[in-house]
């Protein structure tokens, strides 16, 4: 470990000035930060300096999405979330929920924001992207920290896709609204797995955790090492957000989680109407009634400002839809009214007392009795202790409410999809005893009962395979009996498409092929299926799905969908939800199905 200059990372360039001050940062030969400081406070604050530091460009940007004013230095095309945001009230949500937290979680978050804003002005001037863009940091909010986590996992959950499900329902029918679902051979999303003690060469469990991202630059997470007093944590944190959530070893206990492909945000198809006076109602179970609204200015660079108006309903704000002198919305499919309801707008709780908890940790009870007040994301959990003792554990919130409210967009002033109180249960089962592993991969299996569309299997039984015999023997050049540690990367970097075997199976018995097109399926045939970089066939499969796809975005029973009347091209909807309308990789993802 090497150690770096530590006065340089400090507020004001001296060794301390007071206890939130008196840390070490070292600098190991990766570049990860350790640091180290008096106690929990203190600690919270380094982390905070140092992100300001490390990742200042990212930090502000983080900032200025929570408000609403990226457009302001990043022109028209941030526009869209702004909108989003501001509609979404992504700012005030943070606000509640930092105002619930417990005191000493608050001040926890507190310190962290004060070491922000001491390192902010010298981490803008290390990055060249504030001079390029003409922006000068700005001063981050005790409650900003709540707003980054909420503003990263706000679309995690992926409620767009019941507007992808409205589209294909109109279009093709109701019975075809979950024709496109993902359960087929998607290639995104995470994976995760568990070794017992009896599985592993050193008789204490191992995780390994394989979070999934798209490429980001900066990414969103950060890796850290954490320690004071009370605890000595090295993981994955999330720049902007204190402590370490998702990713972490504290020394007794580790922990790892996935995406749990949940459902637990909801729209609501909302009849919206303004009054002569110019207020807004809307049609409520009872009849029509008042709303909160108000209108606030995007600043745009290069461009002309705009105005959007804020309304909330009792079901949530309003992000999809804007309310004429009549009533808007209703049932019209070219202009729907569209409220969003989230737990965290409901509850004012982003399970942010849970952080500080992981940290403290030292056995799997401790972290199972923490994650008991995980709100959001909704993840799938492993965990292991030096005892042995494991964990596997769905851990989050998801609102009671009808199963149709999971699927599509529900009428707004129809009391049978309201939410009920408290949260549906989250499962939790035994690593198994037999095999001694447990894995997570997005499928459909522990948090099945929360969801409605998740990733395909073959990625969680893939894993199951390379894990199912102790010599490891699945994976390529591996060999010898249990698991380590270092053992794990031959599992991390497996390259085979277990996804490509329809699709093969199929070409394997097509009728009528020339020459040409018979030496190619038979090339593709004796294919080891690998997706390795310097493979030609694993090229040519690559181009072989994509023009099957093609192919059946063509043919006319789709057209309605992939046609001029392609929905992620409805002004309906506001391009920020396009991803989730795109009919061509819907498609793709659902080739299997």
């Amino acid at each position: 470990m090497t150690t770096a200059d530590v006065d340089s990372e400090r507020p004001n360039g001296r060794s301390g000035h007071g206890p939130a001050d008196d840390f070490e940062v070292f600098r190991d030969d990766w570049g990860i930060p350790h640091l180290k400081a008096g106690s929990a406070l203190a600690l919270a604050r380094a982390q905070g300096h140092n992100a300001a530091l490390d990742r200042a460009w990212q930090l502000e940007t983080e900032r200025h999405r929570v408000l609403g004013t990226t457009a302001a230095y990043l022109g028209a095309e941030a526009v869209d979330w702004d909108r989003f945001a501001r509609r979404a009230r992504l700012a005030d949500t943070a606000r509640r929920c930092y105002d619930r937290l417990a005191p000493e979680t608050a001040a926890w978050v507190s310190a962290y924001v004060a070491g922000v804003n001491a390192g902010l002005a010298d981490g803008a001037a290390r990055a060249p992207e504030f001079a390029a863009a003409g922006l000068a940091p700005g001063r981050w909010e005790p409650w900003t920290p709540l707003g980054v986590w909420l503003s990263t996992h706000i679309l995690f959950a992926g409620f767009p896709t019941k507007l992808w499900r409205e589209e294909v329902a109109r279009r093709l029918g109701d019975d075809r609204a979950t024709l496109f679902a993902t359960d087929g051979p998607g290639t995104s999303g995470s994976n995760g797995w568990l070794l017992t003690g009896a599985r592993t060469t050193t008789g204490a469990p191992v995780i390994a955790g394989d979070p999934h991202r798209f490429i980001e630059d900066p990414g969103v997470y950060q890796q850290i090492r954490l320690a004071c007093p009370e605890f000595d944590v090295v993981g994955l944190a999330v720049p902007g957000v204190p402590g370490i959530a998702h990713f972490g070893h504290a020394g007794g206990v580790a922990w790892a989680i996935t995406n749990a492909m949940a459902d637990y945000q909801d729209l609501y198809r909302e009849q919206l109407r303004r009054t002569a006076d110019g207020d807004v109602e809307a049609l409520g179970p009872d009849g029509w009634y008042a709303v909160h609204a108000h209108t606030e200015t995007v600043e745009v660079a290069g461009g002309e400002p705009e105005t959007v108006e804020v309304v909330e309903t009792d079901r949530g704000p309003v992000i999809i839809g804007d309310v004429t002198g009549d009533v808007a919305g209703g049932e019209a499919p070219d202009a729907p009214v569209i409220s969003l309801r989230y737990p965290p707008r409901v509850s004012g709780d982003l399970g942010f007392d849970v952080l500080p908890a992981l940290l403290r940790a030292r056995t799997v009870a401790d972290l199972d009795t923490a994650l008991d007040g995980w709100a959001e994301p909704v993840n799938v959990v492993l965990a292991a202790d030096t005892t042995g003792a494991t964990l596997h554990r769905v851990a989050g919130h998801v609102p009671v409410r009808p199963q149709a409210n999971r699927l599509r967009v529900v009428p707004a002033h129809d009391p049978a999809y309201a939410w009920r109180e408290g949260g549906e249960p989250t499962p939790r089962t035994e690593v198994d005893p037999v095999t001694g592993t447990a894995v997570m991969a997005n499928e459909r299996g522990l948090a099945a009962p929360l969801g409605i569309e998740f990733a395909p299997p073959h990625r969680a039984r893939r894993i199951r395979e390379l894990l199912g015999t102790p010599s490891g023997a699945g994976a390529r050049g591996l060999t010898g009996p249990p698991w380590s540690s270092a053992d794990m990367a031959a599992v991390h970097t497996d390259t085979r498409l277990a996804s490509s075997r329809q699709l093969l199976s199929l070409l394997a018995w097509a009728p009528d092929l020339g020459p040409d097109a018979e030496r190619l399926r038979d090339r593709l045939l004796l294919w080891d299926r690998h997706m390795d970089a310097d493979s030609a066939d694993a090229t040519l499969y690559s181009r072989l799905r994509a023009d099957v796809v093609h192919r059946l975005a063509a043919h006319p029973a789709l057209r309605p969908v992939t046609g001029d009347a392609d929905p992620w091209r409805s002004p309906a909807y506001p391009p920020l939800f396009r991803p989730w309308l795109a009919a061509v990789p819907r498609i793709g993802y659902a080739l299997e199905t």
